[in-house]
């Protein structure tokens, strides 16, 4: 375990979305955005500080053209009846120019037992109810069963995409209807942008939590959580409860700008939960912030109140 949780924030620089998996052979294995939004990579260390000087390694690289061709956006690795799986969003090029908001989720899948080494097969698009904008996909198992979470647009509800959950019949498949448990509403969630997207999952206290990012992803970018009992039927909306304020939001104090996109992980010696997210260490940006490269991947511990519900608390200053 990190002393005092001293993580050496940034762990990984210009790394946003970030996604680590420990793995039960001791490594943490490390995915995120690239800046170029054209590839996807692994890192994978012993510890979480050692991730940032590792050589990461391209497993995927975008399409030429056609579909996965443009903006590959938030890689997830998921290890999964002993195979290994990527869920990743990308959108088609169009006349040499990738168009923005137009993504699909799309999965990978490797059999060796390093996923660094071997080659990545398509399993092509993970279809859902619509032909719309939709990315960020995670996956979880529950009493038996697995669940993809996502976000996507609606074509018949305003704003740009809602949270939906529904049950995997296999990693690339989804099992009967989909069915939305959050959308934007609050003011801090549309800001910018009407937006939920990112979600993570973590279970703890015989509860499961969602946490997911809101608005627009500048400074005012940050993270709600969902909350439902572990007994409950977790393809029934109305079992998700919702905070009504956001969890995690800029730290001015701290220097920390629109943290969010978060992935949850454990601590070297097991005892601890971990927070990861990315974040600015500033405030203005010129021009589109999607065309901004620095958000960082950090690290921070998660805490947990006397509720049993997460303690986020505040992003962390840089390590000096």
């Amino acid at each position: 375990m990190v002393k005092n949780n001293q993580y050496r924030n940034p762990i990984v620089r210009q790394a946003a979305d970030p996604f680590i998996y420990k793995h039960f052979d001791g490594y943490y294995y490390f995915t995120a955005s690239v800046p170029e939004y054209d590839r996807i990579e692994i890192r994978r260390a012993k510890s979480i500080n050692e991730l940032g000087s590792v050589l990461p390694i391209v497993v995927w690289r975008k399409h030429l053209d056609g579909e996965m061709s443009a903006y590959i956006w938030a890689p997830e690795i998921h290890f999964i009846d002993d195979k290994w799986y990527i869920y990743f969003a990308a959108a088609k090029a169009s006349d040499k120019k990738g168009v923005m908001f137009d993504h699909r989720i799309y999965v990978l899948e490797n059999l060796l037992s390093n996923p660094l080494e071997g080659n990545w097969v398509e399993k092509g698009q993970l279809k859902t109810s619509w032909e719309s904008f939709s990315l960020d996909a995670t996956t979880f198992e529950h009493r038996g069963l697995r669940y993809l979470v996502w976000p996507q647009k609606d074509p018949n509800i305003d704003g740009n995409s809602n949270l939906y959950i529904a049950e995997l019949s296999n990693p690339w498949t989804i099992k009967g209807k989909q069915v939305m448990i959050s959308k934007p509403e609050y003011p801090w969630e549309v800001i910018g942008y009407s937006v939920n997207e990112g979600p993570a999952v973590i279970k703890k206290n015989e509860k499961i939590f969602i946490s997911y990012s809101a608005s627009a992803t500048d400074y005012n970018y940050c993270m709600g959580l969902l909350t439902s009992e572990a007994t409950s039927d977790l393809l029934d909306p109305l079992s998700w409860n919702k905070s009504n304020v956001p969890v995690f939001s800029t730290n001015y104090d701290g220097g920390q700008y629109g943290p969010g996109h978060n992935s949850f992980t454990i601590s070297e010696d097991g005892l601890e939960d971990v927070l990861i997210y990315h974040a600015r260490d500033y405030k203005d940006i010129e021009g589109d912030s999607l065309n901004d490269p620095n958000r960082h991947a950090r690290a921070q511990k998660l805490n947990w109140k006397v509720d049993g519900t997460p303690d986020f608390g505040k992003p962390a200053a840089n390590t000096k």
